[in-house]
């Protein structure tokens, strides 16, 4: 029997000529990522070598990436002061791959390691954050740790003790209409796993859908992997994943181009017809909560909210500035969009994106996931309604369990922020 792509990738990882579902192993790491929660890491790392007469040293500074981006610029002394306790850390330790809260190098930490080239296919890559499975789309085993498991693996290089998952097969079959994006896709895939549908699996992609989908749309669909339960989402690398990371990111060096076994066993196949698919929301409180864009067109919007790690990329600020150019967000709701990155914002106004959002109404933040969280900027008030291209719409989510927030594409968005309401973007010209 064959092997799923995961399968071949840790078996590679870890030196094996094949692994199964269920085998416990031992594995090496290639990045490990952490945000702001870098102190709690540094917390338990120094507790590792604590009273061993050891000097407190990662085993390699050059795999490590620490981004500031949830709490940016800092919100709080209590902030500022963790992120002054991380630079110190950084400088001691050697870390290169360090982005502080500047306007040349920062971002969200799931934009900033795909754009700059830290990620390959057929890597392992850990984070301490959920959305770490976002870099599944450039073929890379890539899921969430905790910040004790997060300190060994600053000690020790590798992971200990993960299970091989089994792998749930998608299959997209056709290609999206217009109107309909990765977003709706994914959205559409979880309502239809629901929440726990894919816990401990990978979903693997795959289907004419996929071939045809931008990096971009692919960082989408495996961002929010993770909200039907997944360990992870993977995207087997092709010709785009070549094209992105030399043409995008610069990467030079050969990659690792491989895919599943024709073989393989998977634990559950989904088939999906593209062409059939509209837009989709996700309704409070959950992210699987998913319904066609018909069963929510008029619900009142307060606030709208384009960005985050999930659809703050430049074909996201295009869709949005295209639709809203020339015109204005509708008097009674409040417009934010954060770009996922600075290089992101730097060409978004070089295209004239910002100038036809801020001209339309329009307040575009700095690159970070406060908005997304609800700690820094853009909280909501009580009764008050969110649509957000983000990922998650649990209650107290944008900081207020007493508001409302729905999920959707940035097509969505635009269209609803001239309206107003949840409105479908097909019936806006």
């Amino acid at each position: 029997m064959g092997m799923t792509y995961v399968q071949k990738l840790l078996a590679r990882a870890c030196g094996l000529p094949a692994v199964e579902t269920g085998e416990v192993l031992e594995v090496p790491v290639h990045l490990a990522m952490s945000h702001e929660n870098a102190a709690l890491v540094i917390n338990q790392f120094d507790e590792i070598f604590s009273g061993t007469g050891k000097v407190a040293k990662v085993w390699d500074p050059d795999r490590i990436a620490i981004i500031f981006d949830h709490r940016v610029p800092a919100e709080s002394s209590k902030t500022a002061t963790n992120h002054r306790r991380i630079r110190d850390f950084v400088k001691a330790q050697g870390i290169s791959r360090f982005h502080d809260v500047r306007g040349d190098k920062g971002g969200i930490c799931h934009q900033i390691l795909p754009e700059n080239g830290y990620v390959r296919p057929g890597q392992v890559v850990v984070g301490t954050d959920s959305h770490t499975t976002t870099h599944g789309a450039l073929g890379a085993f890539a899921f969430g740790i905790g910040a004790t498991e997060m300190a060994a693996v600053w000690a020790l290089g590798r992971v200990l003790n993960i299970e091989v998952p089994g792998t749930i097969k998608v299959v997209v079959k056709g290609e999206l209409p217009d109107g309909v994006y990765a977003k709706d896709l994914i959205l559409h895939l979880v309502g239809l796993l629901s929440a726990e549908g894919a816990n401990f699996k990978v979903i693997e992609f795959h289907g004419d859908a996929i071939l045809n989908l931008p990096t971009s749309g692919r960082l989408v669909l495996c961002n929010m992997a993770v909200e039907a339960g997944a360990t992870a989402g993977v995207v087997p690398p092709d010709w785009e994943t070549r094209r992105y990371l030399h043409d995008e990111a610069s990467v030079q060096d050969e990659l690792h181009i491989f895919t599943a076994d024709r073989d393989a066993a998977y634990e559950r196949e989904v088939e999906i017809d593209a062409t059939q698919l509209d837009p989709q929301v996700a309704c409070p409180h959950t992210v699987d909560n998913v319904k066609s864009i018909d069963e929510a067109v008029g619900t009142k919007v307060d606030q709208i909210v384009v960005g985050s790690c999930t659809n703050g990329r430049l074909d996201d600020i295009e869709i949005v500035a295209r639709t809203l150019k020339g015109k204005h967000v509708a008097e009674g709701t409040r417009m934010l969009v954060f770009p996922a990155s600075w290089r992101i914002y730097a060409d978004a106004l070089d295209s004239g994106y910002l100038t036809d959002l801020i001209t339309a109404g329009a307040v575009v933040c700095n690159p970070g996931c406060g908005p997304c969280l609800g700690v820094h900027q853009g909280a909501l008030g009580d009764n008050e309604t969110a649509l957000a291209t983000t990922n998650r719409n649990f209650k107290g989510r944008m900081g207020n369990p007493g508001a409302d927030v729905f999920l959707c594409s940035p097509a969505v968005a635009a269209a609803s922020a001239l309206t107003g309401v949840i409105t479908d973007p097909r019936e806006v010209n």
